[in-house]
């Protein structure tokens, strides 16, 4: 039987890239099952999403906490149920310190819907558009103290059209985190990646690639 490696997943948001997680997981040989599900904001949608699909969740709220406060009463969140390996940030609108990231050293992963290191922060797309790239994308990276500022697991482009507003880039964008994210936990489940510094390695398996390109027909 193969094993599967406990995962847990913090959000702030519907969940749409925890439901691609979901999906992942949800298949018998995908080598790590999501243990429990974390919001901080009640009525979250993605809680909905883990209670479908039978994940236990929590609702650990930041509001009139410290920042240490906040990180110790997620860790004690996840201490009641199996001890996650990774810890995967679908959608997290906090910036997590060195509380929570000394639980869990170089295992808290993050997507981010930019081609970092650029566009940082918040509403990535916007700031693609602003600039006037002609490619935006996804990112999945090591969470470390920064903000998206960790070292770099996989990346995914998309074209900027003309007629693009926010929503509509980021619309695009989202269909590229979908794929990336469950390959990258893949990958950490399999025990292939390896943090050194600023720096991973990725020992890809045969087919896998760090960076996908939006098919042609994407619209």
């Amino acid at each position: 039987m193969i094993r599967r490696a406990p995962v847990a997943v913090l959000l702030s948001g519907r969940g749409s890239n925890l439901q691609a997680l979901l999906d992942a997981t949800g298949q018998p040989e995908f080598p790590a099952e999501i243990v429990r599900v974390i919001s901080n904001v009640p009525g979250a949608g993605g809680l909905e999403r883990a209670a479908a699909a039978g994940v236990p969740t929590m609702v650990v709220s930041h509001r009139d906490r410290s920042r240490e406060a906040f990180e110790t009463a997620l860790l004690d969140a996840l201490a009641e149920g199996p001890w996650p390996e990774w810890v995967l940030l679908a959608g997290f609108m906090r910036v997590l310190g060195a509380t929570f990231l000394a639980a869990f050293p170089g295992r808290v992963l993050n997507i981010h819907p930019a081609l970092l290191p650029a566009f940082p922060g918040l509403h990535g797309p916007a700031q693609a558009l602003a600039a006037g790239v002609v490619q935006a994308g996804a990112t999945v990276h090591v969470v470390d103290a920064g903000v998206d500022t960790g070292p770099i697991l996989a990346q995914g482009s998309v074209p900027v059209h003309g007629d693009d507003d926010e929503a509509r880039l980021a619309a695009r964008i989202l269909q590229l985190e979908h794929r990336l994210f469950p390959m990258v936990l893949r990958q950490a489940a399999e025990g292939r990646i390896t943090v050194a510094g600023r720096r991973a390695e990725v020992r890809l398996a045969p087919g896998e690639t760090r960076w996908l390109v939006a098919p042609p027909d994407m619209p």
